[in-house]
């Protein structure tokens, strides 16, 4: 009886229960993320239409249990992107194939690819830092009320 106990406090695991990902799906992630550009770059899809354009992988997070890794692409210039996730959607296979090779993981993460608004969002945010009223806020109260 006071074994099973013993053994149900040592289940417990008190790294994994925060929010966030793990160090290893960071890690992963990241190896996957280069291994991909690398791939992109070299041109070693067999498909001419990917292998003509050029696509910045920005980000690429991966599941849990490391089975499904969702890449964050954008082609640059940002010239047709349903274009570019189309093309390595059909390359999917291929590219699996060559980040498998390069990664020492038991099982090749399925890829999934989506567009990088990271972008967009960065625009949207230097555009509302250059508009005069959020100046205005971000500097402060104004110092002639001070000296009254």
């Amino acid at each position: 009886m006071r074994r099973n106990a013993y053994l149900g406090v040592m289940a417990q695991n008190s790294f994994s229960s925060g929010p966030g990902p793990s160090q290893r799906q960071l890690r992963v992630g990241e190896l996957i993320r280069r291994t991909l550009s690398d791939v992109l770059n070299r041109a070693d899809v067999h498909d001419p239409d990917l292998n003509r354009m050029s696509i910045t992988v920005g980000e690429v997070t991966v599941s849990t249990d490391l089975k499904v890794a969702t890449c964050y692409v954008m082609p640059l210039g940002g010239a047709d992107p349903q274009g570019a996730i189309a093309a390595l959607a059909r390359n999917k296979g291929e590219l699996r194939h060559h980040i498998g090779k390069a990664l020492t993981l038991k099982f090749a993460p399925d890829l999934r690819f989506r567009i990088d608004e990271t972008f967009d969002r960065l625009d949207e945010t230097r555009r509302l830092f250059s508009d005069e009223r959020v100046r205005r806020d971000i500097s402060g109260p104004d110092t002639e009320d001070d000296d009254q």
